[in-house]
């Protein structure tokens, strides 16, 4: 004899399922209204990033997808996680982005020892972006990049993930070799008309390095002034060995007619 459902369990599973279709539909909404969004400069439409990501979120605790972004981790709770995603028009701009609220580079929560590695993070991201012919980048290979308050579009924490530059990528093995490990060290040719500083880390992960706080340190400018700071991470290699290093710059000191932004350090297709 064939089971019989219990009264009415047909209509609640129908209803879950419309809650469930109208959530996805919100969320979907929600998601290329940002989209349009992104790009402009009033404060509402520069928290278009924030939106889609507490989407993401949102989707995720109600049915366990993560769309739209790519992946979400809550693992270590909603404070210290954070979501993987890819507008799905234009440039294939992979990008971490902290779920909790995060401002950007000034943002006194990425000076505490609270706060996690969100470059560690953005390095296992890196997973999600694709060569040419299909691949992940290798670490030495790999570039992520932050934009400071002024050359950023959006006012949530974002960290560009792709590709190290042509340029980049041919300059940094014998830039690197010539660093001292742990030493920073003015690096003028890297960007033409830049004021970078450079460290070597010696390293090929985040263990023990924080490159929000060791830039910072770097700087030296007071709290008030971090959203001046751009940070940027790139692999390559030093005597056949994968190491990460660091990159940081005042954006106020760099030339307003030959500003550098992510996309300089971070080619997204890996082209």
């Amino acid at each position: 004899m064939a089971a019989v459902s219990p009264p009415g369990i047909d209509a609640r599973s129908s209803s879950h399922r419309r809650r469930i279709v109208r959530s996805r539909l919100l969320v979907a909404a929600s998601f290329v209204f940002s989209l349009v969004a992104l790009g402009f400069g009033d404060a509402a439409e520069r928290q278009a990033l924030w939106q889609v990501v507490r989407a993401c979120v949102a989707d995720y605790q109600t049915t366990g997808a993560t769309f739209p972004c790519l992946a979400v981790n809550l693992s270590d709770g909603i404070d210290r996680g954070s979501a993987v995603l890819r507008p799905p028009f234009g440039a294939p701009d992979t990008i971490l982005v902290p779920t909790r609220k995060v401002v950007g580079v000034e943002d006194p929560w990425l000076q505490s020892p609270a706060a996690p590695n969100y470059f560690a993070a953005a390095l296992r991201a890196s997973a999600f972006v694709k060569k040419p012919d299909g691949s992940a980048p290798r670490l030495d290979e790999v570039a992520l990049a932050v934009n400071s308050r002024f050359t950023r579009t959006q006012d949530q924490l974002h960290i560009h993930i792709g590709c190290a530059s042509p340029r980049i990528r041919e300059a940094l093995p014998a830039l690197a070799a010539a660093m001292k490990v742990g030493e920073w060290a003015p690096v003028r040719s890297l960007v033409p008309g830049s004021e970078l500083w450079g460290m070597r880390t010696g390293r090929s992960d985040f263990d023990q390095l924080e490159p929000f706080r060791l830039a910072a340190g770097r700087l030296a400018i007071d709290n008030s002034n971090l959203n001046r700071m751009m940070v940027f991470v790139v692999g390559t290699q030093v005597a056949s060995r994968d190491e990460l290093v660091l990159f940081v710059a005042d954006d106020s000191r760099q030339p307003r007619s030959g500003r550098f932004l992510a996309e300089d350090f971070v080619d997204p297709g890996c082209r």
